[in-house]
């Protein structure tokens, strides 16, 4: 399923429909959260857990628009900078218009070396699974809330970076929303 804004009931143009908090953490804590038995909500090769998510926040009753860090232990979000910053992002992401009108852009980080330090060079291939692993319940999770979303892998990874202005490899955004009739 993927995210298209619904039109406008004016005719033309997009209806801006934000996503409550509530469907924002349940995403989140099915990308990355702990569950019951204080395991993670996606496997990780070796539990060497190599990503952080990050939320770039347009549209989400009770939240500042701006980009958080999600911390899976507190299930919790750290703003790390206030703003506007899905033009940006789109920008970095080919001009994706999903991206742009998305209330919400989930954003894959890896730092490789939580992996590789133990793994070797290969890794790099299990934190690309280990994404797959994220990515999986990311859908999975947005399906059941009756949001759309669509993984976008196509991005300049050092625009991205810029615009973001965090540490680690960028790779995946995950663009959420209600979807078009």
């Amino acid at each position: 399923m993927h995210w298209n804004p619904r039109p406008s009931r004016q005719g033309g143009g997009q209806r801006d429909e934000p996503l409550t908090l509530q469907q924002v953490s349940q995403i989140l804590w099915a990308a990355y959260g702990v569950n019951r038995w204080g395991k993670r909500t996606s496997p990780s090769a070796g539990a060497c857990y190599p990503f952080e998510v990050y939320v770039v926040v347009s549209g989400v009753e009770g939240l500042t628009p701006g980009i958080y860090l999600y911390d899976g232990k507190a299930h919790a979000l750290e703003l790390i900078r206030e703003g506007h910053f899905g033009k940006t992002l789109a920008e970095a992401c080919l001009n994706q218009r999903c991206v742009a009108t998305a209330p919400v852009n989930v954003v894959i980080v890896a730092h490789y070396e939580r992996t590789t330090r133990r793994y070797g060079e290969r890794g790099i291939r299990y934190v690309h699974i280990d994404a797959g692993h994220m990515g999986q319940n990311i859908y999975l999770q947005a399906t059941a809330l009756g949001l759309g979303t669509v993984a976008v892998g196509a991005f300049r990874d050092e625009e991205v970076k810029r615009a973001m202005n965090v540490p680690g490899e960028p790779l995946y955004v995950f663009p959420l929303g209600v979807p078009g009739e």
